[in-house]
């Protein structure tokens, strides 16, 4: 049985506090590469913080068109050996028996180039695609401002690993009723949004997003994280600190509630309605 993921270490540093240093053990989060394949064919490198590497990387290859359901996947495993420098670090997703993952879509999907915790995707035609891609979300009801301040609370209060190293990001999953369906963390708010799409993909076989109301993030709501909602069809996005321009824009185009600084009883909203 594979261990469990190392999430944080010890690490000596020092403290100083304006007159004097101390020499003391503090706690930082864990960043390591995950390459991420499809039937042995290197897709993505992202940096991540180990733990929930299925999910992030169903999650990925959803976001990104190379798998459209569940279904697609026959095994979803890391490779190598323990002791070799990719064990751990390395997972391939294969396509079911008689299912065939379209090497264009493969391709497509590629980034070609390392990926950074701080990744994003930007411009104008990253809309167009979208609107391509995918049709607007056409919700039309107004959320509730008393789920959005609890989507945010219970997210903060399963952010095990920030209370710990205050280094990692979190993304979360609420019903129609505010009932939170998963937390994830991770140095990538990227990843931890991936996290919770390819665990919804897994456990809630989201197509549609049926059932699926918000998701939260402990970050800004960039571009890259709104698009992820619209293929999710996820139609509330609310974040803790400030949305981009074109995160905004693409919220507008798919029907996307967009809301930012939810915290302390307050919020900022960019596009859509709250009750």
């Amino acid at each position: 049985m594979r261990a469990k993921p190392q999430t944080s270490v010890i690490h000596r540093v020092t403290r100083y506090d304006g007159s004097i240093g101390k020499s003391v053990d503090d706690v930082l989060v864990v960043e390591e590469p995950l390459e991420i394949r499809v039937a042995g064919e290197s897709v993505a490198v992202t940096m991540r913080t180990p733990g929930a590497d299925r999910a992030l990387a169903l999650g990925f290859l959803y976001g990104e068109g190379i798998i459209r359901k569940i279904g697609d996947v026959g095994r979803a495993e890391h490779c190598g050996r323990p002791g070799t420098p990719e064990y751990g670090n390395v997972i391939d997703v294969l396509p079911r028996p008689g299912e065939i993952l379209d090497p264009e879509r493969i391709r497509a999907g590629r980034r070609g180039t390392l990926t950074s915790s701080a990744c994003g995707v930007c411009g104008r035609e990253q809309i167009e695609d979208m609107m391509q891609r995918c049709q607007p979300i056409d919700d039309g009801r107004a959320v509730q401002a008393a789920m959005i301040f609890s989507a945010q609370d219970q997210m903060r209060q399963s952010q095990y690993v920030f209370a710990q190293t205050g280094g990692v990001h979190a993304a979360a999953a609420f019903s129609e009723t505010g009932d939170m369906y998963c937390c994830f963390e991770d140095i990538g708010r990227h990843n931890a949004v991936d996290k919770v799409v390819g665990h919804l993909l897994e456990t809630h076989n989201i197509v549609e997003g049926e059932g699926i109301q918000i998701l939260a993030v402990s970050s800004r709501a960039s571009f890259e994280i709104v698009q992820k909602a619209v293929v999710a069809r996820i139609p509330v996005v609310v974040a803790v600190s400030a949305a981009s321009s074109l995160a905004a824009d693409l919220a507008q185009a798919m029907g996307i509630t967009l809301i930012g600084f939810a915290r302390d009883k307050r919020m900022v909203i960019y596009t859509g309605a709250v009750q």
